[in-house]
């Protein structure tokens, strides 16, 4: 079975190793690349997934999106994570193709037209071209099969606040249009993401695996594992946003709770993804919200192993 995918993405050194793992996937067809705000500013965003189309060989479109959140001031960014181009410092190339014309939120739309419950969305971003695309579309849940969200952070604490999450706390606002739409949603937070650090030579593996994509991840991923290393006595990264791919393929590898989700958007609480797992609330303020499934374990050995393989094609 194909998977016909949208993937929502703002690279980011982790996003290139989703976008390629996705690539490499027999089992996966990406319509496009809608980019977003995020790791690094939208226009850096839209470049930089043109660079990894161009390197990959590939024609897919890639479109540049959202450059603010709902509400508001501009992104700070994660240069400190991702390095001051996005992919570690590396000096890569600039791409010599053209971003799409059409606006994230557009493409979205039309390709859901298009392939009416067809397509999963893999959003692994700030979710703000999807609010966005049902505002241009208020029937979209009904023509998309399933949104798979990297974001959040169920039962563990967040990783920009103590309660938020990178993605959805950009975004905050955004979040809680997507979240209560009434689509299917699978979300994989930091529950299963930060239960997975990978070892340095993951990247090594990669790297033997496909010289030219897996030795793009091996070099820029480099900066984000000092990142993520400070203070450690051994080096290690986590790559968050290809978990939402990898379910497409095995579903068994991961664990999913069953719940309504609601999104903090004052100040204090802002980008909180507060989960209330199915029979664990009756009040109205939860049940009246639509289902979203969680992942809460995954099985480290059968995932890491199938990233592997999949880079070996």
């Amino acid at each position: 079975m194909t998977h016909k995918i949208i993937l929502d993405t703002d690279p980011g050194i982790d996003d290139a190793m989703a976008i390629f793992f996705a690539f490499q996937a027999p089992e996966i067809e990406v319509l496009g690349l809608t980019t977003v705000f995020g790791n690094v500013p939208a226009t850096m965003a839209a470049k930089n997934g043109l660079s990894l189309v161009e390197l990959a060989g590939l024609d897919v479109p890639v479109t540049q999106g959202a450059g603010m959140p709902h509400v508001g001031p501009e992104s700070t960014y994660a240069h400190f994570v991702h390095g001051d181009d996005g992919f570690g410092n590396i000096n890569h190339p600039a791409p010599k193709g053209k971003i799409d014309p059409r606006s994230s939120a557009e493409f979205i739309v039309e390709m859901a037209r298009k392939h009416p419950g067809e397509i999963t969305i893999v959003a692994v971003g700030p979710l703000t071209n999807l609010a966005l695309a049902l505002r241009l579309e208020p029937q979209l849940p009904s023509l998309i099969k399933a949104v798979n969200i990297m974001g959040g952070a169920a039962f563990v604490p967040g990783n920009v606040t103590p309660v938020a999450e990178a993605n959805i706390w950009n975004d905050a606002f955004a979040a809680e249009i997507v979240f209560s739409a009434k689509w299917r949603v699978n979300m994989f937070g930091l529950d299963v993401t930060y239960d997975l650090p990978f070892p340095p030579n993951f990247v090594d593996i990669l790297a033997e695996k496909n010289p030219t994509l897996g030795g793009f991840v091996a070099k820029s991923a480099q900066f984000y594992m000092d990142f993520y290393s400070q203070g450690l006595d051994e080096r290690r990264c986590f790559f968050h946003d290809a978990f939402p791919l990898a379910y497409l393929l095995d579903d068994s590898l991961f664990e999913m709770t069953e719940g309504q989700m609601r999104i903090g958007t004052d100040p204090l609480h802002i980008g909180q993804t507060s989960f209330a797992p199915i029979g664990s609330t009756m009040s109205e303020h939860w049940t009246s919200m639509p289902k979203v499934y969680v992942a809460t374990k995954v099985d480290h050995p059968r995932l890491t192993q199938l990233f592997i393989d999949t880079y070996d094609k």
